[in-house]
């Protein structure tokens, strides 16, 4: 059929996707990332205080940045469940920022991904273990 999309080429669409925002996150530029996102778009973290629009949403990510300045994201895989795409991530680092630790961590999570009409993320919701973030931010 002409026309029609087929869900490998969907998914390797949204690999790309994964990809560039990968990128993004690892340019150091807040703004870049939250290019990722709709206007009105929302990033929640382990069930936190979600961030709520692209202004909160680079906030969030500058604070990583800020903390990390040699952060490394990498994107270890992107599959779609029903009608939304996880992407798995790892995150290294030294906290060496202002008021840092100076204590490397490495920590892996996943972010499950509602996309909107624009082909752009409307919700994301990630999920990371804060205990062993925790346990190897503060050298524990």
């Amino acid at each position: 059929m002409t026309g029609c999309k087929s869900d490998t080429s969907e998914l390797d669409g949204m690999v790309e996707f994964g990809q560039k925002y990968t990128d993004a996150w690892n340019s150091k530029l807040p703004e870049k990332m939250a290019s990722f996102y709709a206007e009105d778009g929302i990033l929640t973290v382990n069930n936190g205080t979600p961030a709520m629009g692209r202004k909160q949403i680079a906030e969030t990510a500058q604070s990583y940045m800020e903390a990390f300045p040699d952060m490394v994201l990498t994107m270890d895989s992107l599959v779609k469940r029903n009608d939304q795409y996880r992407y798995y991530w790892t995150f290294k680092g030294t906290n060496s920022g202002p008021n840092g630790t100076g204590n490397k961590v490495e920590f892996s999570g996943f972010e499950e991904w509602t996309m909107n009409d624009d082909g752009i993320i409307e919700k994301s919701m990630g999920t990371y273990d804060s205990d062993d973030y925790a346990r190897q931010l503060n050298g524990s």
